[in-house]
Formats: C-alpha cells, sequence, structure tokens
C-alpha cells in the first residue's frame, strides 16, 4: 500500500537509467527511512502482493477483486525495484503467489506470538485489525497513530475478533465481495454485538426479528436465503495464519553494499538519500 501511496502522490519526475518513472521507489524509500530512522526495529517483514490473480480466493471466488485494474506496466516495474530495496538494506521481504501481502503479515503474527514476540502491523488497513492480540498494536504512520486490539471497536464498531465476519455482513467493495444484501455497517454492528459471531448469528436467525434492528425481519429472511454467501464471503475476508514463510523470526541484518550502490545508481537517489540508506543498512562508518 505504500507503494500505491507513493505512485499517486510523487510527482512523475524520476526516472532510472532506462528512462522508466521511478516516482513510487523513490516515496517509498522516503517512507521505509523515515519507519527505520523512527522506530528502529530489530525484527521487520516487508510483505509484497505477488498473488493479485493468482490468491486461493480467486478459486473460490473468481470475481474476487475483479474490479480492480491490473498495475501499469511502469508501476509493476517499481514494485521490483522497492522488494530490491528492502533485499539490499538486508530487510526480510515476504511474497508468495497464493497468499497475499495480507496473508503473509498475519502468518508473520502467529508466527512471532507463538515465540514471544508482539506485533506492530504498520498499516491503517481495518482487515487487519482481525490480526490483534492484547499485546500487538496497529500503526498508521501517516496519521501517527497507534491502536491495539481494544481501540479497535472505537474505530470500526466491533471488536477485533469481529472484523472479518463484519465485512462477511457488510461486504467489501474494495475487495469485490459483495455482503449480504441490506446489510450495512451499523446493522452489522449491531448483529455481532448481539451475536458475537457470523456462526452464532446463522445458527440463530430466528431470534434476528425480535431484535430492535430497523428491518429486522426481511434481514432475517435475507440472511437464511444467503448463507451459504455469508460463509464464503468470511472465507475471503479471513486472513490466513499458514502461508509459507521464509525460517527465522525477521532479524535485520546488514545491508550489501555493492547492491545498494548498484541500486542507487540506476534510481537515482541523491547524496543525502544514499548517506540515509548507508546507515539504514549498517554500512556507514
Amino acid at each position: 500500500m505504500y507503494v500505491f501511496r507513493a505512485w499517486h502522490s510523487m510527482p512523475d519526475e524520476f526516472h532510472d537509467a532506462d528512462g522508466w518513472p521511478t516516482n513510487a521507489v523513490h516515496g517509498f524509500a522516503r517512507f521505509l527511512l523515515e519507519l527505520l530512522e523512527r522506530e528502529r526495529p530489530r525484527h521487520i517483514a516487508i510483505a509484497f502482493d505477488e498473488a493479485l490473480d493468482s490468491c486461493f480466493r480467486n478459486a473460490l471466488y473468481p470475481a474476487y477483486k475483479a474490479n480492480r485494474d491490473p498495475a501499469p506496466p511502469e508501476l509493476r516495474r517499481q514494485f521490483a525495484w522497492c522488494k530490491g530495496l528492502c533485499q539490499a538494506l538486508g530487510l526480510q521481504t515476504l511474497a508468495h503467489h497464493d497468499y497475499e501481502a495480507d496473508d503473509l503479515i498475519g502468518s508473520a503474527v502467529h508466527r512471532a506470538r507463538g515465540h514471544g514476540y508482539r506485533s506492530v502491523i504498520v498499516s491503517a488497513d481495518k482487515d487487519l485489525s482481525q490480526l490483534l492480540d492484547v499485546h500487538d498494536e496497529q500503526y498508521d504512520f501517516a496519521k501517527g497513530q497507534r491502536w491495539g486490539r481494544d481501540g479497535v471497536k472505537a474505530r470500526h464498531g466491533v471488536q477485533a475478533h469481529q472484523i472479518a465476519d463484519y465485512l462477511a455482513l457488510t461486504g467489501d467493495a474494495v475487495d469485490n465481495i459483495p455482503g449480504i444484501t441490506g446489510i450495512g455497517p451499523k446493522s452489522a454492528a449491531v448483529l455481532l454485538a448481539h451475536f458475537d459471531s457470523l456462526d452464532a448469528l446463522l445458527a440463530r436467525i430466528d431470534e434476528v426479528p425480535f431484535l430492535r434492528l430497523r428491518g429486522a425481519a426481511q434481514l432475517a429472511v435475507r440472511l437464511r436465503e444467503q448463507r451459504e454467501h455469508a460463509l464464503l464471503w468470511r472465507q475471503l475476508t479471513t486472513i490466513a495464519l499458514d502461508a509459507p514463510l521464509p525460517d527465522g523470526h525477521f532479524a535485520r541484518g546488514n545491508g550489501d553494499a555493492d547492491e545498494l550502490q548498484a541500486l542507487s545508481d540506476w534510481i537515482g537517489f541523491g547524496p543525502l538519500t544514499r548517506k540515509r540508506l548507508a546507515e539504514a543498512a549498517g554500512l556507514s562508518a
């Protein structure tokens, strides 16, 4: 998401040695350096999406994310440079053709938790809030805001563990997930506050007409009619915790001086950025 953000926000005035745009790489490098300098993490992993049309969710629901235009060649090329930059800095990168970046993040969080680590997820995406446990945090870097598991309800109206169910009910237009007809954010929040989970809601649909909820009787009818759809939507909105990951605990290593210099030359980084990159890579004198 930070590469996309840089692509849309940075002026198209940077080009590599072949004349291709590099504005997204410059913007991503700026973000990455600020993150590393501010937080000084000893363990870090950066997830990249390489499953934009080959994810396991596409097999479950071929229309998944079908509303998105493919990234133009000028941007796809820069994703490779951004990934190469992370690797040259000694940072662990995650990518897989069957799993999305969210799944890689979820699997990394799950593994880290099993070894006694807490996780800070650097993203404002509400989907990722479902991963938060008692000691974890989510970090909107652009706004400088952090929140933990207990802060999710104030932001999204439901508890962290209810996010996937919530999105299954309301749908997610960004990912082309329809949701249940007639159920919006407020209705979904009321239903989950009463039933706690989608499974309990579907098991106790007979109770829905008696809730103090506008159109409750019709919602019950739709839930019965669209029960299988609701379960499918939840499969799509649930972040996987079992994606393949490289060994280790994402410890930050020293960078590769030759790779970093070659990439800096090709992308056209200025002297100050090169100095900061060398320091971030542990290569400065």
